[in-house]
């Protein structure tokens, strides 16, 4: 437990009403999870006012909020008015967990893309070193053990939760920690009081622009700008020379700046690049250094996001020979252009990719070693933006011979609407033909037994997800086990 006084110590602004010595058992911003002796943080959002939820914390047992709005706490808990409860909330759960990430090495990634491979292919470098813990889009790893922990539904948690996780993986003995560091969670300011040591930039494009939080491309870059205007002075930044946004985030740190690439600029770089379905092979340069590395991951983006991993490597002291090993080491990121396993003379990839350039990126990559068709399935989220979904037709149309389209997680809306609204973004269907098969189990299956020698099939979207939400239930439901199954069946067959 600590007093408020030492959680409010740092944080710019803050009237109290009530008693500064009340001991604060824990920290929550979910009425709903309060337990007594809880500080409880709320704000004002895009969607709804969180201040409304201020009583039954305080019903739950919360002995102080910290609010934006004034006299909106019952008098039996202390009141905290902030004029912004995120960027407060940053400072008051360092406090809380003694500030955890001044033990830890701590790397940042951020980017519209590959942040979950990089920080993967890094915690595999930095192990050579030590202890890594990670915390990302997939999965939380403390001391060795993947974990869904509080909060992981989002990229980045909420701070509350990600400086847990610090002050455990301090407790159980990790020296380094990688995490994704989203532009949402930048802006939201829940990563401003970690003490990162290193900074990833990988890329940037133009999928999650618009809206309320990133209305336009100055905002969504700034966003991404914030990771390195945050590293630490003695820091490292490491950065996408290749990319356009690389000068902004190069300008926006105190810190010393490795670039990687694919052009000769770069001090690290990729030269005679080889693509095939089971991987990626390139001479990595590094001053007079050349080394050829061969991945187990497939695609000129995996190349990408090993040179990232490399880079961050280099920084710490790894040995180079080491690091290289360490990439060849990974297997696969989990949905991430990943392989199913087969027997059969075709491939089958699932992916992530659930927005026009990722979609783009993926079919891109399985068009460079297909010898025969790219099949791609895919659908598109309900209750999400809906103007991606003709952008995402016409990019399958353009790039597959042959379109399956079918559900994502239709949510609350018709899953035969979603379809239609794709469908209409294609003017031309494919030479191979478009089909519209809302069962996804089916989708997935059509494909497998259509397939042909030589032919890569594209099973976009969910990538590492395991469920599929309706509007009345939730299913269990994996695209890479309901692949496999459908091979399975095939083979079986004898086809």
């Amino acid at each position: 437990m600590r007093s408020l006084r030492e959680l409010l110590a740092g944080v710019g602004g803050a009237e109290v009403r009530g008693d500064l010595s009340v001991q604060v058992a824990g920290l929550a911003y979910d009425s709903r999870r309060v337990a007594p002796g809880d500080l409880f943080a709320t704000w004002q959002g895009f969607e709804k006012d969180g201040h409304g939820f201020v009583p039954e914390a305080v019903s739950r047992g919360a002995v102080a909020c910290l609010v934006e709005r004034r006299g909106t706490v019952p008098p039996q808990a202390v009141e905290v008015f902030v004029p912004d409860s995120r960027h407060a909330l940053s400072r008051v759960a360092a406090n809380y967990y003694g500030h955890p990430t001044r033990n830890l090495h701590l790397v940042g990634v951020t980017g519209t893309k590959g942040k979950t491979t990089t920080t993967y292919l890094c915690r595999e470098v930095l192990s050579v070193l030590g202890s890594v813990g990670l915390i990302g889009t997939v999965q939380t790893i403390i001391g060795g053990e993947p974990r869904v922990a509080p909060g992981a539904h989002l990229t980045t948690p909420e701070a509350p939760d990600l400086h847990a996780a610090f002050a455990e993986m301090v407790q159980r003995g990790d020296r380094y920690c990688v995490i994704e560091a989203s532009s949402l969670a930048l802006a939201r300011h829940r990563v401003d009081d970690c003490d990162f040591k290193t900074a990833v930039f990988t890329n940037l494009a133009h999928d999650h622009i618009g809206g309320k939080e990133h209305p336009d491309a100055a905002s969504y870059r700034a966003a991404k700008e914030r990771l390195f205007w945050l590293l630490d002075p003695a820091g490292q930044a490491v950065v996408n020379a290749d990319d356009p946004a690389a000068p902004y985030m190069i300008r926006a740190t105190k810190g010393q700046v490795t670039t990687y690439g694919f052009q000769a600029g770069a001090e690290i770089r990729a030269e005679a690049v080889e693509i095939d379905p089971n991987g990626a092979s390139f001479t990595l340069v590094h001053g007079q250094a050349r080394r050829l590395v061969r991945l187990r991951l497939t695609g000129r983006f995996n190349v990408y996001n090993a040179l990232a991993a490399y880079a961050v490597g280099m920084t710490v002291g790894v040995d180079p020979e080491a690091a290289c090993a360490a990439l060849e080491r990974v297997a696969g990121v989990p949905g991430r252009f990943q392989v199913v396993p087969s027997l059969l003379p075709f491939s089958v990839i699932v992916d992530y990719a659930h927005t026009p350039d990722s979609l783009q990126n993926v079919l891109g990559t399985a068009r460079e070693f297909a010898r025969g068709r790219v099949i791609a399935v895919f659908g598109a989220g309900g209750d999400r933006d809906r103007s991606k979904r003709p952008q995402m037709g016409a990019i399958a149309a353009a790039a597959a011979d042959l379109v399956i389209l079918t559900s994502d997680n239709p949510r609350s809306e018709d899953p035969e609407a979603i379809l239609a609204d794709i469908a209409a973004g294609i003017a031309r269907p494919p030479s191979g033909g478009l089909l519209s098969i809302a069962d996804r189990r089916r989708a997935i299956e059509t494909a497998v037994a259509e397939a042909r020698e030589g032919d890569v099939i594209i099973i976009a979207g969910k990538g590492h997800e395991t469920y599929q939400i309706f509007a009345d239930r939730t299913i269990d439901f994996d695209d890479r086990k309901v692949a496999a199954e459908a091979l399975l069946g095939r083979s079986q067959a004898g086809a």
